[in-house]
């Protein structure tokens, strides 16, 4: 029996997902981690969702989740060193200046109690976390929507374990948890 949240159980072994962390990624949290030693921070590549997805997309940013009162020093501080970064960016600015960018970092706050890993020193999104933010943000993560999102939700419940509990309180720090559990349902109900 494997738990997936608070009193629930079902049957099979545990199986947690840890994502990689690519070095590219490790120097900038390190650097991050340096220059605002105080700040919440959570950083991940939108690549990792690859292992999830059926349409395999070209371009993937680079999220550095923080703090409200950090987003506007981090965003700087990445400036000087990044081309690309921007502050939680509209579809319209994603569509203008995003285009041909190869490396594209992403600032956005980071929802208090948002469920993170430590992984290789590096604090990074869970799975439980990713699959809120594509169900939350369909503006960032636009080409994992519609049915390629049933295909990424369907593909995690298969190969990991999925705390429901902590997926649906985050959802509820997002304001989706009802929308984000009926979605729950509705395709669990198809892969039957």
């Amino acid at each position: 029996m494997k738990r997936i949240g608070r009193g629930k159980f079902t049957l099979g072994e545990a199986k947690n997902y840890i994502p990689e962390i690519s070095t590219s990624t490790k120097r900038l949290f390190k650097k991050l981690k340096a220059e605002f030693p105080f700040a919440n921070l959570c950083v991940w590549n939108t690549s990792v969702l690859n292992e999830f997805m059926l349409h395999q997309p070209n371009r993937f940013f680079v999220l550095v989740e923080t703090d409200k009162e950090t987003s506007n020093a981090v965003f700087y501080f990445l400036r000087e060193i990044r081309k690309s970064v921007f502050i939680d960016p509209t579809i319209d600015i994603l569509e203008k200046y995003v285009v041909n960018e190869n490396e594209v970092f992403i600032i956005k706050p980071l929802v208090t109690e948002a469920p993170i890993l430590k992984i290789n020193g590096v604090e990074t999104a869970s799975l439980e976390k990713m699959l809120v933010d594509i169900f939350c943000d369909g503006v960032i993560f636009s080409t994992q929507q519609g049915t390629e999102m049933r295909t990424i939700f369907k593909n995690a419940f298969d190969k990991y374990t999925i705390n429901q509990n902590k997926m649906l309180r985050y959802a509820d720090r997002r304001s989706k948890k009802e929308e984000l559990n009926q979605f729950v349902k509705t395709i669990s109900n198809l892969w039957q």
